[in-house]
């Protein structure tokens, strides 16, 4: 017995079918240069860190939002890069332009210097969290407080569905869309069928991205970070909840398989190592 069990460990091991356990390891710190950060995005082209910065608000327009951008070793470039913003969230790249949700609005940016293009208000919308795009175009945002997730087309903004609960970290692969909300993972499909695909994380699940082409990172913005296979099985790699660290809207270079992780109330980005 002893022997099939050493012979079968041989061969999953020869065909790439052992699971090893992933884990996080801190590369660093950023200083507390950061005003309540939300939500981080990689650009490669750019070798930088964009943040949104919510300056200690969540849903007064007070015009004090900002965009930040720092080096790929958390070092800042620049505080200010996008300015007159409210209480900035998601944030998604897509060639030369970052589109951020803010509020009841999604703002287009030019990404080479951070102009404002264009603000698309989304009606019935009053906190816009997290965006992403469909390889058709379609941007899709979450509304964590009204439970809903919009569509916006050619600029205009509709309902894509509601009913949810706390519904946050948004993702599109294919014609699937992913969505996070209360500490589950759900897939809708391209007729809008929802299959729950993972459950039992904790209920503040913020950021959700793939890290490679079958599996996810969740984290959860009270400072929890999880990863998910592709058949929903949930292992916790990170808890920072003692130290009152929180891991809100993650930015991942899938290259390197480097974790971006805003603080939000501690004011830094800490980077991850991702290994498996």
């Amino acid at each position: 017995m002893m022997m099939r069990i050493g012979v079968l460990i041989i061969v999953l091991a020869l065909t790439g079918k052992c699971w090893s356990q992933p884990k996080l390891t801190q590369l660093w710190v950023s200083d507390t240069i950061l005003k309540t950060p939300e939500s981080v995005v990689f650009d490669g082209a750019g070798k930088r860190l964009l943040v949104s910065c919510m300056h200690n608000n969540l849903t007064e327009k007070k015009g004090t939002g900002t965009i930040a951008s720092i080096d790929l070793e958390g070092k800042p470039i620049s505080m200010v890069w996008s300015t007159t913003l409210n209480s900035p969230k998601g944030m998604l790249l897509v060639n030369d332009f970052v589109f951020v949700t803010d509020i009841n609005e999604v703002v287009a940016i030019d990404g080479r210097n951070g102009t404002i293009l264009k603000r698309v208000t989304v009606d019935g919308a009053v906190f816009l969290n997290d965006i992403a795009v469909a390889e058709d175009g379609m941007i899709y945002v979450s509304d964590t407080r009204t439970g809903r997730i919009y569509k916006i087309e050619q600029l205009k903004a509709s309902l894509y569905t509601e009913g949810l609960k706390n519904p946050n970290g948004l993702l599109c692969l294919g014609k699937d869309l992913y969505v996070l909300a209360n500490g589950n993972l759900i897939k809708y499909d391209e007729k809008r069928q929802a299959t729950v695909l993972a459950t039992g994380m904790e209920a503040s699940t913020d950021g959700l991205i793939m890290v490679n082409k079958k599996d996810f990172l969740v984290s959860c913005w009270s400072g929890v970070i999880y990863y998910v296979t592709a058949e929903g099985k949930v292992t916790q790699l990170l808890d920072v909840r003692n130290e009152k660290i929180n891991t809100a809207d993650i930015g991942f270079d899938f290259k390197k398989k480097i974790v971006y992780v805003p603080n939000f109330y501690k004011n830094t980005v800490t980077a991850y190592q991702l290994t498996f």
